[in-house]
């Protein structure tokens, strides 16, 4: 995966089911912590896109392949990286591999619509937009 944004996450013991193996919901919310943090690096605040520009990123589809399972306390690499930035949709997409081997986990794809407080889509602000664009990879 080329331009992508490396994440840390240790699996913690709520995370598992009985046998010890990661929920497979719980990727989704490792995708989340990767994408958080791509964007906090690139300067972008989740909290102020919303509060001060009235833009929020909806999950209007995602996927994940899920390849071999990850287990309680694996150190986990979320590769984050841009797919695509349209006018009022984000396209992101994700490798967790285990950061012991490097083996591939699963792979994802998120995407997002920008929509405002009234829940209905607008255009994702330039400044936003701009950024995003050039890590497409």
């Amino acid at each position: 995966m080329s331009a992508s944004f490396d994440t840390l996450v240790r699996v913690r013991y709520a995370e598992t089911d009985k046998m010890g193996v990661v929920y497979y919901a719980n990727y989704y919310i490792y995708f989340e912590i990767g994408r958080v943090e791509y964007m906090r690096n690139l300067g972008i605040d989740y909290k102020r896109m919303e509060i001060e520009d009235d833009s929020f990123i909806v999950v209007g589809e995602s996927k994940c392949r899920y390849r071999r399972p990850a287990r309680y306390d694996d150190l986990l690499r979320i590769l984050t990286r841009v797919l695509s930035v349209k006018r009022r949709t984000i396209h992101f997409g994700y490798e967790i591999v285990r950061d012991e081997t490097g083996e591939l986990l699963a792979a994802g794809e998120t995407i997002h619509v920008v929509c405002g407080t009234n829940g209905k889509p607008k255009a994702l602000p330039e400044k936003y937009r701009s950024i995003l664009a050039n890590r497409v990879a």
